[in-house]
């Protein structure tokens, strides 16, 4: 296939917003925006209909998995191309966005690109070094794909029913597609604002420590030598641990376009490197999108309301 080829877009959301508006401009004739929701929102029906190519879907409630993931089954099971996008509603797409996904997939197959969390409120600001080291150098070297935005082919899949029946019974839609699909990701960011208020925060701490523990036990284990070993080195050798670690940070920020002054707590967030690990681990629960999850295993997921 060409870069001519078919596009659905599958972006769940909360309603109609900026996201959608940026997506389904970019769309071709025939292309498809599906705006997945959990329920109808009239709102959302309204602005769809308005709009060529772009239809609304309704997902319902999740019952043993995350609401993303939810709306992610339900929007692949509603889209008619054969290639597939995904996509968040928490980022600028900018008028490239759609056309640099399918260059991407004519040249490399699936692709991701990278997500650059930037805080909203204080604790958020500082884990940002955090962030920038696992959520965007580490899932650029292991080419691990980012479902905020991705694309492939279902036939890219190995058992397209098996995965949707999966998808179902989880929490983390693009851990579990990086079960099914090797990717490539390209050193090509997108800014996404996380956190909002201390708890938040934590939570969404508790949620990115159980996406590795249980899509990537291994990496779990190696996380955990690394920042205990990093911790010890700060405590023992302060000064140059001090240096070291801005600098390295720094480098980081610079290597991915991140202009923020955060890489300057990259020296306290390492030595709460393990404290930060442990709480992630030691929550039984957590709160994401207005429900709280009992993700007991990778295939075991209890839901309810927050």
């Amino acid at each position: 296939m060409d870069a001519s080829t078919p596009v659905s877009v599958v972006l769940p959301t909360t309603g109609w917003n900026d996201a959608c508006e940026q997506v389904a401009d970019q769309l071709r004739p025939d292309d498809e925006l599906l705006v997945v929701c959990d329920e109808h929102r009239e709102s959302v029906a309204d602005c769809a209909e308005a709009r060529d190519g772009v239809r609304s879907i309704v997902a319902g409630e999740p019952e043993g998995c995350s609401g993303k993931a939810n709306a992610i089954a339900a929007g692949m099971e509603a889209a008619a191309a054969e290639r597939i996008v995904w996509t968040d509603d928490d980022f600028f797409h900018p008028p490239d966005w759609l056309e640099g996904l399918r260059t991407d997939y004519d040249r490399r197959g699936p692709t991701s690109e990278l997500p650059v969390f930037v805080g909203r409120d204080p604790l958020a600001a500082a884990l940002e070094p955090s962030h920038a080291i696992s959520g965007t150098l580490a899932v650029f070297l292991a080419n691990v794909p980012w479902g905020g935005s991705l694309v492939f082919e279902r036939a890219d899949l190995d058992d397209e029913q098996r995965f949707l029946d999966e998808l179902r019974r989880t929490v983390s839609d693009d851990g579990l597609l990086s079960e099914h699909v090797e990717f490539t990701t390209v050193e090509r960011t997108r800014r996404v604002a996380i956190g909002g208020s201390t708890r938040e925060t934590l939570e969404n701490q508790a949620r990115f420590v159980k996406i590795v523990r249980y899509h990537d036990p291994t990496g779990t284990a190696v996380q955990g030598v690394l920042a205990a070993a990093l911790t010890v080195a700060c405590a023992l050798f302060p000064l140059p641990m001090l240096a070291l670690t801005t600098l390295w940070t720094a480098a980081i920020y610079a290597a991915f376009g991140i202009r923020r002054w955060t890489f300057l707590a990259a020296y306290p967030v390492a030595l709460a490197a393990i404290p930060l690990l442990a709480y992630g681990l030691a929550r039984r629960t957590f709160v994401w999108g207005g429900r709280r999850y009992r993700w007991d295993g990778t295939f075991d997921v209890a839901v309810e309301p927050a």
